[in-house]
């Protein structure tokens, strides 16, 4: 667009121009050559995954996944700041950035990643707005990216059951590995009697074929070969192979064949994958066409897209509403003491702001103000949640129709978070607004579903609180009614205003006092969180004792001492503790010993 190059030497040929229409033309290039560093950082840091796989660097694959996680909103804040010093008119004359946005499109026209082009200049002038009640759209409008065809983002292998185990040697090499498998022949024969088992009952079910995606999905220790089954009518099945790379090699550990268990491995959007493939519309249809269940917004998010997500799930939800002719009420279940949560009846996602103060039910001594509570969600957006924290979708300066609010849920998201809420003519303008999948409420759930599902709800909720332990994320109120459970049974922390750093908080007991000490233990005049494991059970506030015992049964370390201690050590010294990411049941077994997997 012009003849200046690199970021920095605008600002000085911005302050330098003589005319508004050059400072307007100097603004679009500069916009353009930010988002063209920025994209090229993220695509770097996400090849950076594979690397540190391959070198078994975790902490490095931790601290990559990090930056390139927060990548978007620095250098959007970055920029938004150097353009508001550089050319303050911007932020008062919303007609210049029509002219800014006007001379910026032309840039992006014809790229991939047009779309992604597009949602970066509405973040800058979201944020230049930032405490401001200007709403910015949120669309790809006509630049959606020009689709490429299917094969370039998946490999098709054709065959039919019994499956050849040549055929799953050549499936073990799409992630394109620097270094070699441990065995890659007794590799193939496992993941080949695994498969040929679970076909087995059908008589092979009419597979014609095995797609694989062109990439591999890193995420902190691991790495997964991501795949569906062909079958007859082009019905497909998830396939999906994880890998770990140890002092001997690269080894198959586990094949994911149920949807439950694919669901729950790529649930969390915020603690993406990195994935060496870079046609990110075409690899979330691929995911959505193996777990068609889940929004395709979202889908975005779990390779780590999240702002193009959050243009497809603004639109999933504009549209779900003109179709079904719903209106937006109340979230069943207990209400928020902090946050008013409401959706509509047949809507996949749940919409939070921030109470202007708690209600009467508020458990904690002081309320620290709506910021605190908001930055709360900000911080779990930005930290890898490991799978076990609901995903937060942060949108700002939003305008949602008023005709899609039951006028008692207007009346009080006006009267109780005008913090967030403000009436424009025939809109609802907010200031931000937190989008979380919807989800059943753990208590609900309990006592509503029978006791052999309940028992599994119970245990993956230790598995939870486990998980985000182990991505430093502590959360000091335990009550059911902070969790939700999953379609498959997955559960998940989304309530946040009680989240805290696991290595901040002073770990403590009373199982060491003897029977009869009346006096005051010396924790209770420790400054800041103070935890004692032992009383875990008890803050649950799950009342049947059949559901306790399931929960100590499996999770009994998690009320001691030494296992929170033990995990603060780690996190201290760097270290990248496991995950529960998949059943036992996935993981494979020699050839010899393999059994028929019934799930």
């Amino acid at each position: 667009m012009n003849t200046v190059r690199q970021p920095e030497d605008f600002p000085a040929a911005v302050a330098a121009a003589t005319s508004e229409s050059r400072r307007v033309e100097l603004a679009a290039s500069w916009i353009e050559s930010v988002f063209d560093r920025f994209y090229k950082e993220f695509l770097r840091l996400t090849w950076l995954a594979k690397s540190a796989f391959e070198s078994r660097d975790p902490p490095a694959s931790v601290a990559h996944a990090k930056r390139r996680l927060g990548l978007y909103n620095a250098t959007v804040y970055a920029l938004a700041e150097h353009l508001r010093a550089a050319f303050p008119a911007l932020a008062q004359q919303e007609a210049l950035w029509d002219q800014v946005e006007a001379a910026y499109l032309p840039s992006i026209e014809g790229l991939y990643e047009a779309d992604l082009g597009l949602a970066y200049i509405h973040s800058i002038r979201r944020r230049l707005y930032q405490g401001e009640w200007k709403p910015v759209e949120y669309g790809s409008g006509a630049h959606r990216s020009a689709a490429r065809p299917r094969n370039t983002v998946h490999e098709t292998f054709a065959c039919s059951w019994p499956v050849d185990h040549r055929v799953v040697q050549r499936i073990l090499g799409v992630a394109e590995l620097s270094v070699p498998f441990r065995d890659l022949a007794f590799d193939a024969m496992r993941v080949t009697r695994r498969l040929n088992d679970l076909l087995a009952g059908k008589a092979g079910a009419g597979l014609t074929a095995i797609e694989m995606v062109r990439a591999g999905f890193f995420r902190n220790r691991g790495a997964y070969l991501v795949g569906r089954l062909v079958l007859k009518g082009r019905e497909f099945r998830p396939f999906v192979i994880a890998l770990l790379n140890g002092p001997d090699g690269v080894g198959a550990e586990a094949v994911l064949h149920a949807t439950p268990h694919v669901h729950n491995l790529f649930s969390s959007t915020e603690a993406p994958f990195q994935v060496t493939n870079r046609l990110y519309h075409e690899l979330s249809a691929f995911l959505h066409s193996i777990m068609p269940r889940r929004p395709l917004g979202l889908h975005y998010s779990t390779i780590g897209f999240h702002h193009v997500s959050k243009v497809a799930v603004m639109n999933e939800l504009r549209q779900q509403l003109d179709r079904d002719h719903e209106r937006l009420d109340t979230a069943p279940g207990s209400p928020g003491t902090v946050a008013i949560a409401f959706t509509s009846p047949h809507s996949p996602y749940v919409l939070k702001v921030i109470r202007n103060r708690p209600t009467v039910g508020y458990k904690w001594d002081r309320f620290q103000g709506v910021d605190a509570v908001l930055d709360k969600y900000k911080r779990v957006h930005e930290i890898n949640r490991t799978g076990s924290m609901l995903d937060n979708i942060l949108y700002y300066n939003l305008k949602l129709d008023r005709s899609w609010f039951k006028p008692e849920l207007a009346a009080e998201l006006l009267a109780e978070a005008d913090n967030a809420v403000q009436l424009q003519d025939e809109a609802l303008v907010f200031k931000y607004l937190v989008v979380q999948r919807k989800l059943t409420p753990l208590n609900v759930f309990l006592a509503t579903a029978p006791e052999d599902k309940a028992s599994r709800a119970m245990v993956n909720l230790g598995y939870c609180i486990k998980n985000n332990a182990a991505a430093n994320v502590f959360n000091r109120d335990f009550d059911a009614r902070n969790y939700g459970v999953s379609r498959y049974l997955k559960v998940y922390l989304y309530d946040y205003d009680a989240v805290e750093i696991l290595t901040e908080v002073k770990v403590r007991t009373n199982t060491d006092r003897c029977e009869g000490e009346e006096d005051v233990p010396g924790w209770f005049f420790e400054d800041g969180v103070v935890f004692l494991p032992e009383e875990i059970e008890a803050g649950l506030r799950v009342r049947s004792r059949t559901l306790r015992q399931a929960f100590r049964s499996v999770h009994r370390d998690l009320l001691k001492v030494e296992y929170w201690e033990r995990l603060q050590q780690s996190l201290r010294a760097g270290e990248i503790p496991g995950i529960h990411t998949f059943p036992e049941s996935c993981h494979l077994s020699d050839p010899g010993t393999e059994t028929v997997a019934n799930e």
